[in-house]
Formats: C-alpha cells, sequence, structure tokens
C-alpha cells in the first residue's frame, strides 16, 4: 500500500473504513474522518499480519490494497470494541 501516495490512502482508507465501521455497526459514533484514520490504521495493521504470513503486499494492486485495508479495520474495530467494552469474546 505504500506506493499509492498520499490520495490513495486517504481514497482507500476512508471506504475501508467507512464500509468496516457499517460491517461492526459503529458508523454512528464515526465521521469521515475517523473513517479515515481507522482505514489507513487498518491497513498498515491487514498489511503487517499479511506479512508475518510470507504474503506480498506490496504487487498485490488496488483491489487487494482495499480488501487489506478493510480487513485490518474490521480487526481494529473489533479490538477497540473489546478495550471499551462495547463487545464481548463469546
Amino acid at each position: 500500500m505504500l506506493g499509492l501516495g498520499i490520495i490513495g490512502w486517504i481514497i482507500i482508507g476512508g471506504l475501508a473504513g467507512w464500509i468496516a465501521s457499517k460491517f461492526m455497526g459503529t458508523d454512528a459514533q464515526q465521521g469521515i474522518f475517523l473513517n479515515i484514520v481507522v482505514g489507513v490504521i487498518g491497513g498498515l495493521i491487514g498489511g503487517f499480519l499479511l506479512k508475518l504470513f510470507g504474503v506480498d503486499v506490496e504487487g498485490g494492486g488496488l483491489i487487494f490494497s482495499f480488501l487489506t485495508c478493510l480487513g485490518g479495520a474490521v480487526i481494529l474495530l473489533f479490538l477497540v470494541g473489546l478495550v471499551t467494552g462495547r463487545r464481548k469474546v463469546g
């Protein structure tokens, strides 16, 4: 995702953060800025986790970058929900 540039990070991160917040039921608490932040941080988390499994994240392309951001954003929102007590495991 590093090859996308700052505008790419913002657009893909914003879309991924928004879809992840819809999926996790947190969209009412988040605005556009927080959706972008969640998506970009989610991209970093997703990229880190995929690299741990040996996946080439740098050559994946636009769709792969979006899916990486989306997956990482869902993980991030789930972890934030656990910490804040809004989500329960099991």
